[in-house]
Order: C-alpha cells, then structure tokens, then sequence
C-alpha cells in the first residue's frame, strides 16, 4: 500500500506544475472540497496530496495506549470527589495533553444539534456560502478551505467554518441564519464549561482556583466548525495535517465517524467516538505559560471514504482585538523557582497571533520555532 501511495504522488509530481496557481484557482472558486465533491471528482487534484508513506498515517492496533476519560459527575458534590477529579486533570495534562469528559454540564441535544447546525451551513446552497468565504482574519464569521491553504506544502480534505464568539462576538445576522442560533447557543454553554475547567486546572497547578481566569485565559473563544466530506482517496492526504493548538485551551464534540488521532509515546493513538463525551486538549499558550508543565500534542485527523465527519473545535485563544495587542504572555510567576526558571519569552498578544498566521500547520508547534529560550 505504501508503495502505491509514493507511486500516486511520483506520478502526480513528475511533470511539473504551478502549485501556486491552483492554490489560487481553488481558493477563487470558493466552493470548497464540499464543491469538488459535488462537481464529481474522483482523483484528488494535485494540490491535496501528501507525500508520506501511508504507514505513518495508521495507528497501531494493538496500542496498549487509550485516552484518559475523566467524569465529571461527582464535581459539585463532595471536597474528596472535586480532589480526584482534579488529580486526573493534572495527570492527563501533565502526560497526555489530551482528554476526554463526560457527564460534564453541556447537555448531548445541544451537542447535537450544533453539529447539525455546522453540517446544515457546509450543504447550504453553493451561492449562499461564497458569501462568506473568506481569508479576512479579522471578520467575525467566515468559511474558507484550510486556513493555511496558501502556506501549507499540501492542502488537507476539509472546509471550515469559522466563528469569534468572544470577548467581542459578532451582530446575530452576521452569522448565518442556517447555523446561527445554535452556535450562539452553544458558546455560551462552552464558555461556562471552559470557566470550570479553569478553576479545575489552576487547583491543579498549586493555583487559586481563579488564578487561569484572572490572567485572561476565559477572554478570547473561537469556534471552529470542521466539514470532512468523503474523500475519493483518503490514502493520499490528510483531512487534518499534524499540529498542536495554538490558544490555551480547545473542547471539542464530534461525530461517530471518527479519524481524530493523539501522537502519544512516538506513536498515533485513536481517540473514538464516546457518545455524550467532549474532547479537551491542551493548547501551546497553555504550555507556555505553565512552563511546560501541561503539555500541548500533536494531533491530526484522517481522511476517510465514508460518510462526512462533523466536528466543532472551540478554542480558548487571542485573536485580534482592539486595544489589547500589546497584552504579554509570559510563564506563571507562582510556577518558577531557581530549580525551574523560565523555559519562554513573553510574547505579546499581537506578535503571538501573527506568528501564528503567518506560521500554518506544519507539524511544529510556535513554542519550539519562535519562543523558547536558548539555555
């Protein structure tokens, strides 16, 4: 299989042609993988095809490695049960970066029909979407194929629609009608979440539990609808290339179909389908400013044959605002001693979001190419 794979992008890159120009003509088309598919396209164009040897895309099947699931449901209850799940919280983000959750406070109905609301907006009439496509980062709402599309060395099977919720959220009819009341909806249930995921985590530092929500982690949410249509040849590219989250933070629901993978102990481990579940990771700001004590992981998702993945990835990042550029980022003063200085510099919100643009999805995380401090 792996021969036939290098054999595909042999073939493909033997004669010569000018990637950026059909970057360019994708992206000025506007419709999308969603409008390849529709148009019946049945061999990947070029411009999606990852030369890597299929192996290196399969988990192993015999991995003794399973993500963490923590349960959320004794939270409220006794000072013993808070302490075990916040013991948990520490272990997978000291080891893992990435967790499951259930029976936390999002009810499944709203986990549903936000996916619902993603996947109506991506098969919404081809002319209506165009409206919104865009690569303007500074608009509230818009969909576009790969945010790095003109950056990245090979284009990934999937559309996205993006959403800033918070701290300035856009006008309700700036967001289509389609999807519009349930994604409002939905942040605001992730925004409630993601304050007691704080409390939780800063008790697991050694912190007050109001510690990561004074410093301004709970500011900034930013919804990310991923559309997965069918691929005609999912050996070939990726519907998501590896990388780690930039923010401090990302919750994220999913549909049954799958492909999400956790690059754990030099080796991809699957995270399934859990029904009611939310996946949590841990995202580089949140690495840095803990100084390396949580630990933000490669991930990416696979292209699949079957079926239209759906998932909703919300992130606690900074984007662009007004009047906060200039806000510095720097490890956790409580955090450092002589025997644990300073791993990072102190970015500034502005430098932090440019690199990050500027950078793509390159299987690096910003923290090892831009802020790290030579020892």
């Amino acid at each position: 299989m792996a021969g036939s794979n290098n054999g595909r992008t042999q073939l493909d890159d033997s004669s010569e042609y000018d990637r950026k120009s059909e970057v360019q003509a994708f992206d000025d088309s506007k419709v999308g993988v969603k409008g390849l598919l529709d148009a019946g396209v049945t061999r990947l164009p070029r411009i999606f095809l990852h030369n890597q040897p299929v192996v290196e895309k399969k988990s192993d099947p015999v991995t003794k490695f399973s993500i963490p699931v923590i349960d959320f449901e004794g939270l409220g209850k006794t000072a013993a049960q808070r302490a075990d799940i916040v013991r948990e919280l520490k272990d997978a983000c000291e080891n893992w970066g990435f967790f499951q959750i259930v029976h936390h406070e999002i009810p499944s109905s709203v986990m549903e029909k936000v996916l619902e609301g993603v996947r109506n907006f991506h098969e919404e009439d081809p002319k209506v979407k165009k409206e919104f496509y865009s690569r303007d980062v500074t608009r509230k709402f818009t969909y576009n194929t790969n945010f790095d599309l003109h950056k990245a060395p090979t284009a990934n099977w999937r559309d996205t629609l993006y959403c800033v919720m918070a701290p300035n959220p856009p006008d309700p009819d700036e967001i289509p009608e389609v999807c519009r009341d349930v994604l409002i909806k939905y942040a605001e249930y992730v925004m409630k979440l993601g304050l007691t995921l704080y409390e939780l985590l800063s008790e697991a530092l050694g912190l007050n539990p109001y510690h990561l929500k004074d410093i301004e982690c709970a500011d900034g949410l930013f919804l990310a609808g991923h559309y997965y249509p069918a691929c005609p040849e999912p050996d070939y590219t990726l519907g998501l290339s590896g990388h780690t989250d930039s923010g401090f933070l990302t919750i994220i629901v999913q549909d049954p179909i799958g492909g999400l993978q956790v690059f754990h102990k030099n080796q991809w481990v699957d995270v399934p389908f859990l029904p009611g579940a939310l996946i949590v990771n841990i995202g580089d700001l949140m690495q840095l400013i803990t100084n390396d004590k949580f630990k933000s992981v490669l991930h990416r998702v696979l292209a699949k044959n079957v079926g239209t993945r759906i998932s909703v990835a919300s992130l606690f990042r900074v984007q662009f605002q007004e009047g906060s550029e200039s806000r510095l980022y720097g490890p956790i003063k409580e955090l450092l001693s002589e025997e644990n200085p300073p791993k990072y510099r102190e970015p500034s919100r502005k430098e932090y979001v440019a690199y990050l643009y500027n950078k793509g999805l390159d299987g690096t995380s910003l923290l090892s190419q831009y802020f790290k401090l030579q020892k």
